[in-house]
């Protein structure tokens, strides 16, 4: 009976020094919330959770004890409205305060709903009323995050023309990604990361998995541009 008690008791140890272990190590990991639409959720990447999924895989492909963990609220069809309402839930409001860094990569849905559902045929007024709106949206998303977590740095991703042919929509593209940035300079916590130049002169077929959405291999480029911008460790 004592040998018994007595392996229970090495067993019990075991477990606390792993659970220990196990919390001082999910304590020293970053935390990254990701919000977005369904370029955040990694629609169109057949092999995997879009960009998303790339960071995660690359910033723990190391020896390094500290890993980076990824919470991931893309939606797909998302607007800044949602997102704003994603920030008022309790579910989340009350984990803003444990992240490290935050991801905010929204806006393409805003512009495109704004010009009437599609970008067919770019109506230039509608798109411009729609991005004062948008301009709001992204001040109150930011200046949220910036209020319930006084630490964490934003990560504020620019949008890209996936008509880079269509030099209506390329000027809208440009208008809205000026105003992200126009808002990100008003705070040294916020960094602007672009990606409209990530497209340029690539082809569409090799790069998208549909008319808006990248594959696999675009989404890679998105990566890659946040890892050269930014170091999550």
């Amino acid at each position: 009976m004592k040998k018994i008690v007595g392996i229970l008791f090495i067993v019990l140890v075991i477990c606390l020094v792993a659970y220990v272990f196990q919390a001082v190590g999910e304590k020293n990991d970053q935390r990254v919330m990701a919000f977005g639409d369904s370029l955040t959720y990694g629609k169109g990447d057949q092999e995997g959770e879009g960009y998303i999924d790339d960071l995660k895989q690359k910033t723990n492909d190391s020896d390094s004890d500290k890993k980076v963990q990824f919470w991931n609220y893309g939606i797909k069809g998302q607007e800044t409205d949602g997102v704003i309402n994603q920030l008022e839930d309790t579910e989340i409001n009350t984990k803003l305060d444990k992240a490290d860094t935050f991801i905010v990569y929204i806006g393409i849905n805003d512009l495109i709903n704004s010009n009437g559902g599609n970008l067919k045929k770019i109506h230039d007024q509608k798109i411009n009323d729609g991005k004062k709106e948008y301009v709001e949206h992204i001040d109150t998303i930011l200046s949220l995050l910036l209020e319930k977590n006084t630490k964490a740095d934003i990560l504020v991703i620019g949008l890209y023309n996936p008509n880079k042919e269509d030099m209506k929509l390329e000027n809208h593209i440009n208008n809205y990604n000026s105003a992200l940035q126009e808002r990100v300079d008003k705070d040294n916590r916020l960094k602007y990361i672009p990606t409209n130049d990530l497209f340029q002169n690539k082809d569409k077929e090799e790069y998208f998995s549909d008319e808006i959405h990248p594959n696999e291999k675009g989404y890679q480029l998105i990566t890659n541009r946040i890892l050269d911008k930014y170091n999550f460790k």
